[in-house]
């Protein structure tokens, strides 16, 4: 069964596409499932990954998506309990399913029948399967499937296709922006409250042609850009939980709270007690913890009668397997000092400014950076969680690393669009400079997998370059579509 547990998720996608099975598919209480139609496979990075499937339960045809997992409890590990787009899930299906579970919840509480697939499938097929992964990476690399013949291809070839990507990423990242912008604005116009209010954007949205005066209102890039730094810090496996965040204790409600000089206490109060992460008393059992929590207890108190919103469950978040560094208790720490800034020290004109006055590039690209990065202080610079104290000192709440990427990620993108509303095309122009000159500090196993393959290493840290490369695994290479590559038309052919 080891190995089982191993098998990657797109190889569970091949064996739901052929549907072979060693005995017809039932639910764990005993209804007959068939399957009409697999449904066809999402190729985005978000969402069910297969789209308007049609299942026979039973009696009942149904019609709409199927989520597929390694695992039974990957459901609500990877967030899909709280995210909207899985709403439309009609069946989940995962290899291991160790309690025999029966069902998986949506964020809007329909219950999902879910079923385990090592219950059906031979143990040959799987077998099959992964030696065939294996044999393709047996390293476990995300190595291109023609890595081997890259060192045929010059170097100006491969640095033109994949610097095309890399600006076709950034344009991709600042369009989620601006359409996320104009579901803010079209909001704020409704006077709509987010998240409490679940909502479909309606026809007179889709149909709205929005005008560069539309966006005046300070407050909506202040939401705006508060969901990407959040959404930035929450790493991989917490950035939907802190753009929840984001959204429940959302800018309008902050701008109700009293200004004074323990305003970062109040913002780390409702932060945490909002996410669902802080703990009662009772079941602390240090005093330096528990003197925390009656001081902040204190200050949400005072705020309390201003939220009219939800609280989140404190068992959404994710630890496991990550970095103390980036437990959500410092990223959320950190995010309440960086809150302060946005709302009290005028923190998106501060970077307009500089970005349109410091002329020099290298200069500009250090003095972004060092507005990430967040010193620790008070009882989170001597703990990770709530009851125990760290090792050592927290030194950071937001360190070097990350301050890079929330630069490439959200500031760069962010003010491309906010200065191309504002009609200043050449400082739009600079931004797209600074992103092409940019060398970051940090990079991922697929930008170190793919330099690998192409032997780019040495290019790997320019930003549009390791963006760029990121693109191509994704959009290309995991995809079998090396004959749309450029790379793979000179390689394959």
């Amino acid at each position: 069964m080891s190995s089982i547990i191993k098998i990657p998720e797109n190889l569970l996608y091949e064996i739901w596409q052929k549907q072979s099975y060693k005995a017809p598919l039932t639910t764990e209480s005993g209804d007959d499932i068939a399957i009409l139609d697999v449904g066809t496979r999402n190729e985005d990075f978000a969402g069910p990954d297969f789209k308007n499937a049609r299942i026979r339960i039973g009696n009942l045809t149904f019609v709409g998506d199927i989520e597929i997992d390694c695992n039974y409890s990957d459901w609500k590990a990877h967030g899909h309990n709280i995210d909207n787009k899985y709403n439309s899930v009609i069946l989940h299906a995962s290899l291991l399913n160790k309690n025999h579970q029966a069902y998986v919840y949506t964020r809007n509480g329909r219950k999902v029948p879910s079923i385990c697939l090592s219950d059906f499938v031979e143990k040959q097929i799987l077998d099959n399967l992964l030696k065939k992964i294996n044999e393709e990476n047996k390293d476990g690399s995300e190595r291109l499937k023609c890595s081997v013949y890259t060192a045929t291809i010059t170097n100006d070839v491969k640095e033109k296709f994949i610097s095309k990507l890399g600006i076709e990423r950034f344009h991709k990242k600042c369009n989620k922006i601006f359409d996320r912008l104009k579901e803010l604005q079209f909001l704020s116009e409704l006077n709509i409250k987010e998240p409490v209010v679940t909502y479909e954007l309606t026809s007179q949205f889709h149909e709205r042609k929005f005008q560069h005066k539309d966006f005046a209102k300070k407050e909506v890039w202040q939401q705006l850009f508060y969901e990407l730094l959040f959404e930035a810090l929450g790493y991989s496996k917490n950035k939907v939980q802190m753009v929840e965040l984001a959204k429940a204790a959302n800018i309008n409600f902050l701008k109700k709270i009293e200004t004074d000089g323990v305003l970062v206490d109040k913002y780390e109060a409702l932060l945490f007690y909002i996410s669902g992460l802080i703990k009662s008393t009772s079941k602390i059992t240090t005093n330096e913890a528990k003197e925390y929590i009656e001081r902040i207890m204190l200050n949400w108190n005072a705020i309390k009668p201003f939220y009219d919103g939800k609280y989140m469950e404190g068992s959404t978040w994710h630890f496991f397997r990550l970095r103390p560094q980036n437990f959500p208790t410092i990223r959320i720490a950190g995010g309440a000092r960086l809150l302060k800034e946005i709302i009290h020290g005028n923190l998106i004109n501060v970077i307009a400014k500089k970005i349109i006055e410091i002329n020099n590039l290298k200069v500009l690209i250090n003095s972004l950076r060092s507005l990430f990065v967040i010193k620790s202080d008070g009882f989170w610079k001597s703990h990770y969680v709530l009851d125990q104290s760290s090792n050592g000192e927290v030194k950071y709440f937001v360190g070097a690393t990350r301050s890079d990427e929330i630069v490439v990620n959200v500031i760069l993108p962010f003010f491309a669009v906010y200065f191309e509303i504002f009609g200043n095309q050449q400082v739009t122009k600079k931004i797209l400079k600074i992103y092409s000159i940019y060398q970051q500090r940090s990079d991922n196993q697929i930008i170190v997998d793919v330099a690998n393959s192409l032997q780019m290493n040495e290019q790997s840290h320019r930003t549009i370059l390791a963006q760029g490369m990121i693109d191509l695994f994704r959009n290309y290479c995991s995809k079998n579509k090396c004959l749309e590559c450029e790379i793979g038309k000179i390689v394959f052919n």
